[in-house]
């Protein structure tokens, strides 16, 4: 398919370059009939040139070959790693792979800080003299070194970016025995620092890739694009072989268009040289890449010596520029642009950070889906494909080097963190999403040699890798947050806002900003938010002053000031979507503000919060870990989603609620529609007209007066006079006061995928739900069948978690036909237990 794609192209360009030549001459009449002789001599050796391209066997091109699928994977130790394919006991795999996948959440306190290994057959047959046999790693975590055939064939030192292993002097014709030794140790020498309030997992935690080239091939595409504007592009593209062919050689480097269309070209001749930079005509009218327009642009360049065609290299590019100004916003395509973002980490429930790929395109469509149009990548570079798909959907990249906490260290240190930025700005070079080489996240914090630290030396090398960054590509701006000393090194500098959670009130948000933008000559608020636990919920959370009624569920209307709500709050969401709203409505209306990131997208492990409701999972997401939508993610999509009409009733996670009779309750609604209108229990309760910024949700909020009973709210969002978009809400309002906990009471619902669903609710010894009780409960499985679906990190796969207004629950997968009973136990109050007979 892709030889008839190229070959209808190469019809294109050879019918214009016929045309062209014609009309030529036509011009000018007076010139030599030789002059059409000569067009058609050219048009006839471009054809069979481009043709010969395309018809060539695949291994002629450089053959690239995934081979995730069929590896053995064993955690013995050994002290010669090279004699482990001697072992019994392997399991088999497919890669992505990590060993912490489970550990690192699960109710043990630490994770595997070890070595694995992973072994495989690779039949090579035959092994093609003078061709180059070469694996290549997506990214291992975080020391890898390769055997083949029983001898070491290479290393790699740090995790996250990807690097090869030339294979080629250790195969033979055949069977191939490679075992790949990988460990996540506790290593200073190496960031991040295993002080980063992230999981360092261990193992292959992307794909890998066996690439077979000829003796000369093309290593790298470099593409640049020095002078870009509305009216002209200029492209230059730097091709690095791996040696100097015999000889005269030649490139052809041609230019496809969004659209798969030749628009430039140029053939260039060379001799004796391995690194060359072609300049290429320039381009009028280009189509720009923007979040609104992400127009991806080829590049592919031919190799041919005197033997003939030898090796083919192409890669994708945008065409945009950027600028921020001085103490003020940030330009794209030379228009203000709004940096409306959050962050990613790679980890995901049951995967850890060895991701497949349709995780990594579902997390950035996500992203889009919510409106945004940037995403820094936390704290490290990701997988290739988030870069690809962030380049097809148009989401502003801030790529981060892992120097993440840990301080400076030494020499070994040093070299390491130097390398590892130059692999990875070359490895992400080309992508038009990225924008920002971000040197590093609190650097500063909690060092790790207390021989080298002090804020000289980390200036200082802050300033080396600054400089580098520059080098390698002057086309970008660095960045780095929360370091103040280095706020005038870097291009954009974020220093640490988190008002209303870690520090102050959410309603001061609007001066933190406005007092940064004055101080920082290219300002970006990286990181603000805070933790949400899923159904907990609270009629009167505390408000943007930092108020907050210490008993909302008795008689007392004590008002106390919280200072920091990350230690005195409830990690409810009732109180963090009020937080989001009201940053977005400052961040949206602020003038001559450049842009924010919410942190994060998705909870996410982490060794350094064992005691949060769910144990070792930083709950600052929108999503849960196995991304399913918190209330928080409508908020943004009620302010950014432009694109998908959406109405959402706040919150779907709160299906019993405590009302003192007598007393109101606000009802919010989260939408994007010109107007919403609800009916309460098939009653209409009125219209709300959507005022953006209004807060809280534009507007969309309805007093109501809700006796006991059980209620269905129906909320319908207009565009114009059509209905576009409807919610449903079911829930139950009590005001019965539950006084004492007594006991723990376990049911259990089917669910459609075939597990079951297994509910904890406190009571007292009445049997009213104790919507206060927020304690700890551990669920055991005491005998029997199946198993629980724990050491997920979400709300319903974690076996040790915070109850959430007196709820929790987790899942159960049976065993047909065989019982088993299931405990809850918490602190204080009656465990509770069910027979699971399926």
């Amino acid at each position: 398919m892709n030889r008839i794609v190229n070959n209808c192209r190469n019809i294109i360009v050879i019918v214009t370059v016929f045309v062209e030549t014609i009309c030529f001459i036509l011009r000018n009449k007076r010139k030599k009939v030789i002059s059409m002789r000569i067009g058609i001599c050219v048009l006839f050796v471009l054809s069979v040139c481009l043709f010969v391209v395309n018809s060539q066997p695949l291994q002629i091109a450089g053959n690239c070959t995934n081979i995730n699928s069929g590896w053995k994977y064993s955690e013995k130790k050994a002290i010669d790693p090279s004699r482990i394919r001697d072992f019994s006991g392997w399991s088999v795999i497919d890669l992505p792979h990590t060993w912490n996948c489970m550990d690192a959440t699960d109710v043990i306190p630490g994770y595997t800080r070890d070595t694995g290994f992973y072994m495989k057959e690779l039949i090579i047959s035959p092994v093609i003299k003078g061709n180059h046999y070469i694996l290549y790693f997506e990214g291992s975590n975080i020391t890898t070194r390769v055997f083949v055939n029983n001898k070491f064939a290479g290393d790699h030192v740090g995790g996250y970016v990807g690097f090869e292993v030339d294979i080629t002097p250790f195969l033979q014709s055949g069977k191939n025995i490679v075992v790949v030794a990988v460990d996540n140790y506790y290593n200073p020498e190496i960031i991040p620092s295993s002080k980063s309030d992230f999981t360092i997992f261990g193992g292959i935690v992307r794909d890998v890739w066996l690439l077979q080239y000829p003796e000369v091939y093309l290593r790298k595409l470099i593409i640049k694009t020095p002078s870009v504007n509305a009216k002209m592009a200029s492209t230059s593209v730097q091709v690095r072989l791996n040696k100097p062919p015999d000889g005269v050689f030649t490139l052809s480097t041609t230019v496809f268009d969004p659209n798969n269309i030749p628009v430039i070209s140029k053939i260039t001749k060379h001799k004796n040289s391995s690194d060359l930079l072609i300049s290429l005509p320039v381009l009028k009218n280009p189509m720009l890449w923007s979040p609104a327009t992400p127009f991806l642009y080829t590049v592919r360049t031919i190799l041919t010596t005197d033997g003939g065609i030898t090796d083919t290299i192409s890669d994708r590019f945008g065409y945009r520029w950027f600028e921020f100004k001085d103490y003020g916003s940030f330009y794209l395509n030379g228009e203000r642009f709004l940096i409306r973002g959050t962050h990613r980490h790679e980890d995901h429930a049951g995967y850890g950070a060895a991701l497949p790929n349709f995780i990594h395109r579902q997390d950035m469509k996500a992203i889009k889906d919510m409106g945004a149009n940037f995403v820094r990548l936390a704290h490290y570079p990701q997988d290739p494909e988030v870069y690809k798909t962030c380049d097809e959907l148009g989401l502003l990249v801030w790529d981060e080097l892992p120097w993440c906490r840990g301080a400076i260290g030494g020499k070994v240190w040093k070299e390491n963190t130097q390398r590892l930025l130059s692999e990875m700005i070359i490895q992400n070079i080309n992508h038009p999403s990225v924008i920002f080489w971000s040197m590093g996240n609190e650097i500063d914090w909690q060092h790790d040699f207390v021989e080298y630290f002090n804020h000289d030396s980390i200036t200082a090398f802050l300033n080396v890798i600054n400089n580098q960054a520059h080098k390698l590509d002057p086309s970008r701006l660095t960045a780095l947050r929360r370091y103040e000393p280095a706020e005038r090194i870097v291009d954009v500098y974020s220093p640490s806002i988190w008002s209303g959670w870690y520090a102050g009130v959410y309603m001061d948000y609007e001066k933190a900003l406005t007092g940064a933008m004055k101080k920082y000559r290219h300002f970006l608020h990286m990181e603000y938010g805070g933790d949400s636990h899923v159904g907990r919920h609270n009629q009167n959370p505390i408000d943007g002053k930092g108020r907050i009624k210490t008993d909302n569920w008795s008689e007392s209307e004590n008002q106390s000031i919280v200072q920091s709500v990350s230690k005195i709050g409830d990690y409810s969401e009732s109180y963090i979507v009020d937080l989001f709203d009201w940053h977005l409505k400052v961040s949206e209306e602020l003038p001559g503000f450049a842009g924010s990131a919410q942190w994060s997208l998705k909870d996410f492990a982490t060794p350094l919060r064992p005691e949060n409701p769910i144990p070792y999972i930083n709950q600052k997401g929108l999503m849960t870990r196995d991304g399913k939508p918190k209330d928080a993610y409508y908020v943004f999509r009620s302010y950014w989603d432009t694109v998908n009409p959406f109405v959402y009733i706040e919150s779907h996670t709160w299906p019993l609620r405590f009302i003192r009779e007598g007393d109101s309750t606000q009802l919010c609604v989260y939408s994007n529609m010109d107007s919403v209108y609800l009916w309460l229990n098939g009653i209409d309760a009125g219209g709300r007209k959507r005022r953006v910024g209004s807060f809280p949700a534009h507007g969309l909020l309805w007093k109501l007066n809700l006796e006991q009973g059980v209620y269905t709210v129906i909320a319908k969002g207009i565009s114009g006079s059509s209905l576009v978009v409807t919610d449903t809400l079911h829930f139950t309002v009590t005001s019965a006061e539950c006084r004492n906990p007594d006991n723990l009471q376990l049911t259990t619902r089917n669910l459609d995928d075939g597990s079951i669903l297994i509910e904890a609710r406190i009571r007292d010894w009445k049997g009213i739900q104790c919507l206060t009780f927020n304690g700890t409960i551990y669920f055991v499985k005491e005998s029997g069948s199946g198993e629980l679906v724990a050491s997920m990190g979400t709300p319903d796969g974690s076996q040790f978690i915070q109850m959430a207004n007196g709820y929790a629950c987790i899942r159960f997968i049976p065993e047909k036909g065989k019982r088993a009973v299931v405990s809850g136990l918490t602190n204080g109050v009656r465990s509770g237990y069910i027979v699971i007979d399926p």
